[in-house]
């Protein structure tokens, strides 16, 4: 017997509106039930993290979508502090960028990276991009509850 996944927080960290707005509708199109937060650079989405200020309240996600090119603290930076804390290294990071460029790929998951995709820039490419990710990540792999 199979049963249904269970919906997760999934925090987006991004700070093109475009593309907050891309992936929240890539959601809505294939009525993904997971819950999406968003931090529009490295510092804020450690704050989200470490349920500092007003995030005190937020639920650990359960995976992270993370753009490398950000203000403040740029993607690089936050996986690597992601990655190197106890507490939040378990949780599944997918960079999710623009950048095709080898040494980002390679550098990415020498940050402990759990999987490198390619934004498309075609909407509807995007959203099965979205899809495939939720699909995998959610229904496929077991993720640990903490």
């Amino acid at each position: 017997m199979t049963h249904a996944p269970v919906p997760i927080d999934i925090l987006l960290v991004e700070d093109d509106p475009g593309d907050v707005l891309m992936t929240r509708e890539a959601f809505e199109h294939h009525k993904i039930r997971n819950a999406l937060h968003v931090a529009s650079d490295g510092v804020e989405a450690l704050e989200f993290l470490n349920r500092h200020g007003r995030f005190a309240e937020v639920p650990r996600p359960g995976l992270i979508l993370l753009d490398l090119n950000l203000p403040r603290k740029d993607g690089r930076e936050l996986l690597a502090d992601i990655k190197q804390d106890p507490d939040l290294r378990t949780i599944p990071v997918v960079v999710l960028t623009t950048s095709e460029a080898e040494e980002d790929i390679v550098r990415s998951y020498d940050l402990h990276a759990n999987a490198y995709v390619t934004k498309p820039v075609d909407f509807e490419k995007f959203v099965e991009v979205v899809r495939k990710i939720d699909d995998f990540w959610v229904t496929v792999v077991k993720l640990p509850h903490r």
